[in-house]
């Protein structure tokens, strides 16, 4: 962990990054890419320690309520966010300014501040991101070593159900000869409905692979599954985008399960639904405000 002074805090579409790094280890993640010019190693976490008060100064002078994000670089809900706690501090502001707010994460440590996220849910629109990539929990923890599980993660987003603060998940990435299965994507999709999700957000079936994140990726294949790095270079060489042989059938999958189920799977109306900023209808609460006054 090192600190830093950082100028600003939010994006020109309101994202966050609290943190930059992560302890999570998975073993795919594209935030390793050194596009994004991290120029420390990715598990020495850099805290901007000046992130709160630069959040506080943007939320008050937004002209207009917005939806804030954060979660797309550094899940906020690392275990250093235990002992910093920079996420709740945020939580607190967006709250007390009338923000909305989502997140990605793949963590049970979200959690901790279920209370928070409720009052926001109240007052105006809170929506929880779960990655979910694979059913099988062994799986699960040789790809995404240091987070919580899949059934950890399940048992998240049922809470959230049970809270009514809307999920949406990422199905993704699926990894060509080892997740891409109907019985996997099928068992996801399941867990997704029995949680009540509001949509699934999915670019096909596979994952992409840059400079950076493509050097880890294939370390860590040799390490845990020696011999499938081979096959991916020769089955897709130095491409960017690695798609399954079996996409087609499984994306045709994913698309009639979520149909039958009511399950929003158009990925852009997904993006808007949590980029659009919603104020809870007060009206009918002041009404019987106003009546048990009399």
């Amino acid at each position: 962990m090192h600190f830093v002074t950082a100028k600003g805090i939010l994006s020109s579409k309101n994202g966050m990054n609290l943190y930059r790094g992560c302890t999570h280890g998975c073993i795919y993640c594209d935030s390793r890419s050194r596009c994004y010019h991290m120029e420390h190693a990715f598990e020495d976490i850099e805290v901007k320690e000046n992130a709160i008060d630069l959040l506080e100064h943007a939320l008050k002078h937004k002209r207009k309520k917005c939806m804030i994000g954060t979660g797309s670089m550094t899940d906020p809900y690392i275990p250093l966010e235990m002992e910093i706690r920079n996420a709740r501090k945020a939580l607190h502001l967006i709250y007390e300014y009338g923000f909305g707010f989502t997140v990605i994460t793949k963590s049970d440590r979200i959690l901790r501040d279920l209370d928070l996220l409720q009052k926001i849910n109240d007052k105006t629109k809170c929506v929880v991101q779960m990655t979910l990539t694979t059913c099988d929990e062994a799986l699960c923890r040789k790809i995404e070593p240091n987070v919580s599980t899949t059934g950890e993660r399940f048992e998240v987003l049922k809470k959230l159900r049970d809270a009514e603060i809307p999920t949406v998940v990422w199905l993704s990435p699926v990894l060509p000869f080892l997740n891409d299965t109907e019985e996997n994507i099928s068992g996801i999709l399941d867990l997704c409905v029995e949680a009540k999700v509001y949509g699934i957000i999915c670019f096909g079936m596979g994952l992409t692979l840059r400079e950076g994140n493509r050097e880890y990726f294939y370390k860590q294949l040799d390490r845990l599954f020696p011999g499938l790095k081979e096959k991916y270079i020769r089955t897709y060489g130095n491409q960017y985008m690695l798609e399954s042989p079996k996409n087609r059938q499984l994306m045709k999958l994913f698309h009639q399960k979520c149909s039958e189920n009511k399950i929003v799977h158009n990925n852009e109306q997904i993006f808007q639904y949590l980029s659009t900023f919603e104020e809870k209808d007060l009206s009918e609460q002041l009404s019987l405000w106003d009546f048990q006054a009399e």
